[in-house]
């Protein structure tokens, strides 16, 4: 662990140089990403000029719900954004140099890019936790401190888990890339209230594709709308299943990998 944490920081640092060197790149993609997240806010302010709230949700309570979203969406766009290459890197036979060396392939490719742009969806994020947060009375004691940030990185791995998921599928398809946006995009739903969608929705976003459990759900327990305790243990079930089956399936595609011309 020592080596890789060791490995993990020279990758970063060597990130961050060339970060330094393109500093209006950098200004330009986290900018994109704010004026994306403000637009999304302003909407939202929109409709609820037009109704008192959504379905018992106030707006205060949806930019609530619409901040603590980009917490665990903007760390998985910040380091494990290089997993969508994944369908690409196969086609090109671009996996062999991470089969090569003597270090885990996943870890590798993970760490290669950091996706700086991601700290617009952050800093929107914590910006509105900052505004929502006294406005809706939260005590924030140490067990809601400590169970919001559980919930952040649970809701992290899921995104990652999934994503990892559908690029793996890249082994066997010729593109997996649609299929990991469709399924990525399915996250949009848990910006809001899953109970406004029909039965349908709220049980693919609940039980098959489990994105309610990285901001909706953890959302009702902080606000005191369900129970904190059920909600991380349902959580924490929902990581453990799609962490596993993820790194099975990358495993099972490496070993189906055949490189170009081969």
């Amino acid at each position: 662990m020592k080596r890789y944490f060791e490995i993990y920081l020279k990758f970063l640092a060597q990130h961050l140089k060339r970060m330094l060197q393109y500093r209006s790149d950098f200004l330009i993609g986290a900018g994109s990403f704010l004026f994306i997240q403000a637009s999304g806010i302003l909407f939202m302010v929109l409709i609820f000029q037009q109704i008192p709230d959504l379905n018992g949700w106030s707006l205060t309570e949806m930019m609530f719900l619409y901040g603590y979203f980009q917490l665990p969406r903007g760390i998985d766009h910040l380091l494990t954004d290089n997993i969508w290459l994944i369908p690409t890197k196969v086609r090109r036979g671009e996996i062999d140099r991470y089969l090569l060396r003597p270090i885990n392939p996943l870890f590798q490719l993970v760490i290669e890019r950091f996706q700086i742009e991601a700290f617009g969806e952050l800093i929107v994020g914590v910006a509105l936790m900052i505004y929502t947060i006294p406005l809706l009375n939260i005590d924030l004691t140490v067990w809601t401190v400590l169970l919001g940030l559980l919930f952040i990185i649970l809701g992290s791995l899921i995104y990652t888990s999934i994503k990892l998921i559908t690029a793996s599928i890249g082994f066997w398809v010729i593109n997996s890339m649609p299929i990991m946006t469709t399924v990525y995009n399915i996250a949009d739903f848990s910006k809001y209230p899953t109970t406004i969608f029909p039965k349908v929705i709220q049980y693919t976003v609940t039980y098959l594709i489990p994105f309610a459990f990285v901001s909706f759900l953890p959302a009702t327990a902080l606000l005191n709308r369900s129970n904190g305790l059920e909600i991380l243990l349902g959580s924490v079930i929902a990581v453990s299943v799609l962490s596993i089956a993820a790194y099975r399936l990358w495993v099972l595609g490496l070993k189906s990998y055949q490189s170009v011309g081969s």
